[in-house]
């Protein structure tokens, strides 16, 4: 009876948590398809205007396409770059590999304001002109760590001979990478772009920082709320939960690949 009762609570916990942590994202969906201008309950009638408001403005569109430049320069470099040092990093050893991943994850684990202010603090001192530019140096501060460590976990379980036989047989180190590595790392390799796109299409507070000028759709959600609050919001809200939920899925499944 008290194993019963047991489970009966954790269950209700848990779904008490859940409940806890997806009804705001549930309610900014429902918000949006609301005809009432006030977000309340009960909603009153269900429209796609609010979409169609927010498709109207300019700064809209102007915002969506330097989110997906960024987002788009972010998952290629980074994962170029982190793919290279995962490389470098899965053959050292193991005292060298551990400050290798404490020093690249040292971005990660600090808070985003204060690696804001130090990039800020950082541009300034060489004279960077703030632009879409230093946010992409900005966001690869803290995705490249999450693409290490994706693809290292993939590089330690990797069979070593097939690189060894196709350098025997006379391939370049390019040649091998192309031909054999990469085939049998790609899916990993998709993921890990697309968890670091994920991340950097959710930033606000490094790309408030580090813009200039201009709006990506984060920072365009922060100037709407200065503006007044209206469900175009929730609109644009929506947009980005659909692309981030949708990209981090699909990075999900594709770095469960094991070969």
């Amino acid at each position: 009876m008290n194993i019963a009762y047991g489970r009966l609570a954790n269950t209700t916990i848990g779904i008490l948590c859940m409940i806890f942590m997806v009804a705001p994202l549930v309610l900014v969906v429902l918000f949006s398809f609301g005809s009432s201008s006030l977000m309340t309950f009960p909603i009153r009638g269900f429209t796609f205007g609010w979409y169609g408001a927010l498709m109207a403005r300019d700064d809209f569109w102007s915002a969506l396409a330097n989110s997906a430049t960024v987002t788009g320069a972010v998952g290629v470099a980074a994962t170029v770059i982190g793919t290279a040092a995962a490389m470098v990093i899965v053959r050292l050893r193991p005292r060298q590999s551990a400050a290798a991943f404490f020093l690249f994850g040292l971005p990660m684990m600090m808070p985003p304001l204060v690696l804001a202010l130090a990039l800020l603090s950082l541009f300034s001192v060489l004279g960077v002109k703030l632009s879409l530019v230093t946010v992409v140096l900005a966001h690869l501060t803290f995705t490249m760590p999450f693409v290490i460590l994706i693809v290292t976990a993939r590089l330690r379980d990797f069979d070593y001979a097939v690189i060894d036989s196709a350098r025997d047989l006379g391939a370049s180190p390019l040649k091998t990478f192309l031909t054999v590595t990469f085939p049998l790392i790609r899916p990993t390799l998709f993921g890990a772009a697309l968890i670091a796109m994920a991340l950097s299409l959710d930033d606000f507070v490094i790309t408030f920082f580090l813009i200039g000028g201009g709006n990506t759709l984060p920072t365009l959600v922060w100037g709407m709320l200065r503006t007044g609050l209206d469900p175009s919001i929730n609109a644009l809200g929506t947009l980005i939960l659909l692309l981030t939920i949708g990209s981090s899925a699909l990075a999900l499944r594709l770095t469960r690949y094991r070969g």
